[in-house]
C-alpha cells in the first residue's frame, strides 16, 4: 500500500501570523494533529503540530501572543505519494515525528499520518461486546 492510498488530501493551512491559539482552534475544530504553514518569507512549507503548541504552553508561553512561525517546524521531511507505507513509517520512526506532508511535483499534495498509516495496516475496529 502506498503513502497516496492513506493519506488525507484536505490538508489544514495556517498562515506564520496565526496565533497558536488561532491554529490549535482550527486544528481542533476539523479534528488534526497538524497543520501545514505556508511561509514563503521563510523558505515555504513547514509543519506545527499539537505538539508543538503543547510544547510552548508547557514553558508558560502565551498562546494569543505567540505566532505560528516562532513554532513551526521548518527543515520538514517530505514523503512522496509513491513511497510505501513501510518506508513512511520508518520515516517516522526514525525522526522521531507522527507527521509527514506529502508532496507532489513540488505542492503540497496531503499529509499522512502515524493514525492514518495503522487505519490502513490494522483491521477495522469492530464492536466491542456487550459485558
Amino acid at each position: 500500500m502506498l503513502v497516496r492510498d492513506a493519506m488525507s488530501t484536505v490538508i489544514l493551512t495556517v498562515g506564520p501570523a496565526h496565533t497558536l491559539r488561532q491554529a490549535a482552534a482550527l486544528m481542533s475544530a476539523r479534528r488534526v494533529g497538524a497543520a501545514v504553514v505556508l511561509d514563503p518569507d521563510a523558505g515555504g512549507i513547514g509543519i506545527l503540530t499539537e505538539r508543538d503548541i503543547l510544547n510552548s504552553v508547557g514553558l508558560g508561553q502565551n498562546p494569543d501572543t505567540e505566532r505560528a512561525h516562532a513554532h513551526t517546524t521548518t527543515d520538514v521531511v517530505f514523503a512522496a505519494p509513491t513511497w510505501t507505507l513501510e518506508q513512511a513509517a520508518r520515516t517516522m520512526a526514525h525522526g522521531g515525528f507522527r507527521h509527514l506532508v506529502v508532496l507532489d511535483r513540488g505542492e503540497v499534495a496531503g499529509i499522512v499520518s502515524v493514525r492514518d498509516i495503522i487505519r490502513c495496516w490494522a483491521p477495522a475496529r469492530e464492536p466491542a461486546a456487550a459485558l
